[in-house]
C-alpha cells in the first residue's frame, strides 16, 4: 500500500519513530497525569510545558470504523479499514489508524486490538491488528 508520509517535527518524531524500538510513544503530562494525542509542546489539559513521550501498552479497542472501497491511488489495496482506536491507558485517548491482518467483515466496534508497526523510510506507522 502506498502511503503519504507525515513530516517529522521535534514534537512528533517520537510518535512516528517509536516503532523502531517496538514502542508506541504518546505524549504524557506528569503534572496532571494525562496522556494526549496528537503530540504538542503544551498539555491541552493543564497547559504545562513539562510534557514528553511515554511508552504505552499499545492495546485498545475499536470505537468507530469505516471500510473504504475507493482506490484513491493505483497502488492502494482495497478494501481497507480506517478506525478510531481508544487506548487502554486512558478513557478518551484515541488514535486514527488502520486495522490490518484481519478480514474486513470481522472488524467490529469493541474489538480488542494491539499496535503493530509498518516501516516506510524513517517512519514506523502505528497500525492495529486483532489481539490474540
Amino acid at each position: 500500500m502506498s502511503r503519504k508520509l507525515p513530516a517529522l517535527t521535534a514534537d512528533t518524531c517520537h510518535f512516528w519513530q517509536g516503532g523502531a524500538e517496538g514502542q508506541l510513544l504518546i505524549h504524557f503530562c506528569p503534572d496532571c497525569q494525562r496522556y494526549f494525542h496528537p503530540p504538542s509542546p503544551v498539555c491541552p489539559s493543564c497547559c504545562s510545558n513539562r510534557v514528553g513521550p511515554k511508552a504505552v501498552s499499545g492495546h485498545g479497542q475499536i470505537v468507530s470504523y469505516t471500510i473504504n472501497y475507493q482506490q484513491w491511488n493505483p497502488t492502494l489495496d482495497i478494501p481497507y479499514v480506517v478506525a478510531i482506536v481508544e487506548l487502554d491507558e486512558q478513557p478518551g485517548l484515541r488514535l486514527l489508524s488502520n486495522i490490518v491482518n484481519c478480514p474486513t467483515e470481522q472488524v467490529s466496534i469493541g474489538l480488542q486490538v494491539r499496535v503493530c508497526f509498518e516501516r516506510y523510510e524513517d517512519i514506523w506507522l502505528p497500525l492495529f491488528e486483532v489481539q490474540t
